[in-house]
């Protein structure tokens, strides 16, 4: 950061996300992910029999870009090419779930609708096989009127505009360069996912980002080291005309060249990779609505490289909340506590997977612990006691709130979270919306459920289901005079309790 400079303030930019609506032009597809175990080789060829255990259809390509815009509270006016298939009905019923996203999709009844069909193995988490139904041939004269008509119609109600290029046909010449410069006209930051072979039809763009391999292939020169990157992507920028160029790096994290200020390196967030698929739209995304509120080209990449560790965290084209996104931004105390906390219950199901496959006895424990106290200690470390890992169930803000009335929760669900992930008795914590935690003990379905003592057996929710699945329910004795409310009204009280007279020290005058 430079002398002087302000420090950015990701909380504020972040609460004005959900104000803002990106529009997003380009490729859709559907992404199939077929899941299995490979335990032998086909008789009939060299080749890996994959025994298959489930499937995970969703949006991907330009869709997952609209995708991401929508899990992190904005709202999205996609305009893409379908064809009419199988595939196009259900991209288009998976799109209508989703009420954050308008989509405007053109039909070409003489082209197929991309998909992609990817066979990978659980145990490796490798992927062996891609299978691909598409067409990369330019969209007609007729769907390309149609796509430019519908994108500028929707501009104005933009304050960014995303062109996601997979080339497959939809971001032609003719639709890229009107839809670039009608953005320029109205003053909206243009990003551009590319794909192009000639990078100079993005001419105007306002920030373009490129991986290091179409970097390198874009200008013609190698791109191994910062100072090559850097160099690189000064080139690209003269060459197109864009105010930014944002270099994405893998594993050695991103680079970014801003005209007139020197170059930036950071790296990569330490995660484990599950998947890399659709981590440039993650990043796409998070840059569109970040330029929308005018926020720094430094801060949104800092903000964007946070979020493609969640999302290469997960299987599939996978998507980042706003909740795990400021988790990952905002400063925490280490690693360990950032690494417990769940806000993606696709997440959770892995994890419990993963535990289960290892034959660990998992409990479950749940609370408001709004003023974490030495009741809520012992109950915790306890119910770690009876259990091989255990996961607590956190009730949500507004959760706390309708619970506990107004003035309440004293300390926002990611603070609450924190704390209880910093604690070693703590191995989850999964934040809830409801009143209760029902839903979220069958999600688990836990082998010990753990509670207080001032609960009766019979009122403890999930009990029944804990038991029927052959599971135990143990209520830990409370510490005599701890409680929250108990701290709150003791606080307050004190509070109102006049402070007595300040003797002086003055010699009396005589």
């Amino acid at each position: 950061m430079a002398p002087g400079q302000k420090m950015f303030d990701f909380e504020a930019a972040l609460r004005h996300v959900a104000r803002q609506t990106v529009l997003c032009v380009g490729d859709l597809m559907l992404d199939d992910f077929v899941y299995g175990e490979v335990t032998r080789i086909s008789p009939e060829a060299p080749t890996p029999v994959l025994k298959v255990t489930h499937n995970s259809v969703e949006i991907g390509g330009a869709g997952n870009v609209a995708r991401n815009i929508a899990a992190l509270g904005a709202k999205c006016i996609f305009v893409g090419l379908v064809g009419d298939d199988a595939a196009a009905a259900t991209l288009r019923e998976s799109l209508g779930g989703l009420p954050a996203i308008a989509p405007e999709l053109v039909a070409d009844k003489k082209r197929p609708t991309t998909r992609k069909v990817r066979y990978v193995s659980e145990h490796h988490s490798a992927h062996l096989l891609r299978a691909d139904w598409e067409s990369a041939e330019p969209a007609s004269a007729e769907s390309e009127a149609a796509i430019i008509a519908r994108a500028e119609a929707a501009m104005p109600k933009a304050g960014a505009v995303v062109l996601s290029d997979y080339a497959k046909g939809t971001l032609t010449e003719r639709v890229i360069r009107a839809i670039i410069e009608r953005a320029r006209a109205l003053h909206k930051p243009v990003i551009v996912d590319p794909k192009h072979h000639d990078y100079r039809v993005y001419r105007g763009a306002t920030l373009i980002t490129p991986n290091a391999r179409e970097l390198a292939a874009a200008v013609h020169r190698p791109v191994a080291s910062d100072a090559e990157i850097a160099a690189a992507a000064a080139e690209l920028a003269r060459m197109i005309g864009s105010e930014a160029v944002l270099v994405t790096r893998s594993e050695q994290g991103m680079s970014l060249h801003v005209e007139g200020q020197a170059p930036i390196h950071i790296e990569a967030y330490p995660v484990k990779v599950r998947d890399v698929s659709g981590a440039g739209d993650t990043v796409a995304a998070v840059m569109a609505m970040l330029l929308a509120t005018k926020t720094p080209y430094e801060s949104a990449m800092r903000a964007a490289n946070a979020a493609a560790a969640v999302v290469v965290g997960k299987r599939g084209t996978a998507t980042v909340s706003l909740g795990e996104l400021r988790h990952r931004i905002l400063p925490a105390a280490s690693l360990a506590p950032e690494d417990k906390i769940v806000f993606d219950w696709s997440v959770l199901d892995e994890r419990l997977a993963d535990w289960r496959r290892h034959g660990l006895r998992i409990g479950f424990t749940n609370g408001c612990f709004d003023l974490l106290h030495r009741g809520h200690i012992r109950l915790l470390a306890e119910a770690r006691a009876a259990c091989d890992v255990l996961v607590v169930g956190l009730n949500s803000d507004a959760s706390t709130a309708r619970l506990k009335g107004k003035g309440r929760p004293i300390n926002p669900a990611e603070g609450r979270a924190d704390v209880l992930a910093a604690l070693e008795a703590v191995d989850l914590v999964v934040i809830f919306e409801e009143d209760t935690p029902l839903e979220l003990i069958k999600r688990v379905r836990p082998i010990v459920l753990v509670k207080g003592a001032d609960y009766r057996l019979a009122d403890v929710v999930g009990r029944r289901e804990v038991e029927a699945g052959g599971g135990d329910v143990i209520l830990v004795d409370l510490v005599e005079g701890q409680s929250t409310t108990g701290l709150v009204q003791r606080s307050a009280k004190s509070a109102e309790t006049p402070a007595p007279p300040k003797r002086s020290t003055k010699p009396a005058r005589t």
